[in-house]
């Protein structure tokens, strides 16, 4: 990237609308518009003030607009940033492009934007990340975990961490430098009880499991027995009739797939063939498919015909399922005289008329994770803080085995560096570009 060029790209989705907003940064920005839009009327150009006209290019009215300079450091990148907006339309928003390049300008990359707001200090990455997660967000948790991080809670968090791994260092430092008035022994034994508190704080402000819900929803399988009402919990959890459903056992042949939201959680849910013994080539596709479905899922939904619970072959799928996360669920229970029956090892359901599935969902969410309670819900960030989790126990384990002040500070050193990465104090351009790669353009 050419950080001192001037960028140009449209800010709002393609295809018709009422408004296209096409964006500039850079030290040219401000003369290219003053080339490309006629303000109706004079103007002084006052930053952050709209104003009405054209987009003109050599004589030629493209399209009627308002546009808006915001002068530096006040604008996103803390750049010179301008922006036309104009009637949406694929055509008129190409033309303007053309004539902002001709100008001066070169099409932004992706994700160019919002790494300039980074460069130049206004964001920390973990911010600059939660600009892409709001705006992929495919649910109300994902949504507002992208809020608080976009509002500085990750990074606070992560400041603080900092901060005190810099002063273990400091005092590690002093005692160094000053062995007749420090004594060593001490400083280590602070360095392992300040770093088991870290150990502490870092694992409670993150949740793997939650973040990956978070990121890309919860995988969540149903399977069961031929029958057992595997399409129409699917059907029944999505409010629409996504799956075939017959009384002819084996309907389901191949994953079917979808998603819904659930308690504010995107979870992917994935109906599956009945599993069971069978010669039929087809079938035998679909149960092997349904098996290693259930092997990858966070969560599996054993379903087991209630009016038929004691079945070898239900006993088989619940040993199957034993070592992987799941809740069993007794279907079509307004078949039984007792419909609202308590069962010890699982939950109750009736499609039919609604039963056990406020139950069921709550069921579900409990696998989400805590993401409310914690302060770090990305994955990259949860897999970064981790490791700084290990390289602190590292520190520890250097104390009380070595007592070496100086192998400790190489491991405190390390969880620094790693702890860093989440915020971009320490980050290497390679890593910054795969992550703005993921942007749109534009943003």
């Amino acid at each position: 990237m050419h950080d001192h060029d001037t960028i140009a790209a449209p800010a709002t989705a393609t295809g018709n609308g009422g408004i296209s907003i096409v964006r500039m940064s850079g030290d040219s920005s401000e003369s290219i518009l003053k080339r490309v839009f006629r303000p109706s009327g004079h103007c002084e150009y006052i930053s952050n003030m709209l104003y009405y006209g054209h987009a003109v290019y050599e004589d030629e009215v493209l399209d009627e607009c308002m546009a808006v300079i915001m002068r530096a450091p006040r604008s996103y990148t803390r750049e010179d940033v301008c922006e036309l907006h104009l009637h949406g339309g694929e055509q008129t928003v190409s033309s303007v492009m053309e004539a902002l390049c001709k100008c001066g300008a070169r099409p932004a990359e992706p994700g160019e934007f919002t790494k300039r707001a980074f460069l130049n200090g206004r964001i920390d990455l973990s911010r600059a990340e939660a600009v892409m997660s709001l705006i992929s967000a495919q649910s109300k948790a994902s949504a507002r975990a992208a809020l608080h991080q976009l509002d500085g809670k990750t990074g606070t968090f992560i400041k603080s961490v900092q901060n005190d791994i810099l002063n273990l260092l400091s005092s590690i430092e002093a005692a160094i430098d000053y062995p007749d008035e420090i004594d060593e022994v001490e400083t280590l034994d602070s360095v392992i009880s300040e770093c088991k508190r870290l150990i502490n704080m870092i694992l409670s402000s993150c949740d793997e499991r939650s973040a990956k819900a978070l990121e890309s929803g919860l995988d969540v399988v149903i399977c069961g027995c031929p029958n057992a009402g595997k399409s129409s919990l699917l059907n029944y959890l999505l409010e629409d009739d996504r799956a075939i459903v017959t009384a002819i056992p084996g309907t389901t042949r191949d994953i079917v797939k979808d998603y819904t939201v659930i308690g504010g959680i995107k979870v992917n849910l994935s109906d599956t063939a009945g599993i069971h013994e069978t010669s039929d080539p087809v079938e035998m596709i679909g149960v092997d498919r349904a098996k290693k479905a259930a092997e990858k899922a966070n969560l599996v939904l054993l379903l087991i015909d209630s009016t038929n619970a004691d079945a070898p072959d239900n006993i088989s799928l619940k040993e199957m399922v034993s070592g992987v996360p799941h809740i069993i669920v007794y279907s079509k229970t307004d078949l039984l005289e007792n419909e609202n029956r308590v069962y010890d090892d699982g939950i109750g359901i009736s499609v039919k008329t609604g039963a056990g599935i406020n139950t069921l969902k709550e069921k579900i969410l409990s696998f989400a994770g805590h993401f409310d309670e914690v302060a770090i819900t990305s994955v990259r960030h949860t897999q970064l803080a981790l490791k700084a989790s290990d390289e602190l126990e590292n520190a520890i384990q250097t104390a009380a085995r070595a007592g070496s002040l100086d192998l400790c500070a190489i491991d405190l050193h390390c969880a620094l560096d790693t702890i860093s990465e989440i915020t971009g104090d320490r980050v290497d351009e390679k890593l910054l570009d795969t992550i703005f790669s993921k942007f749109c353009v534009g943003k």
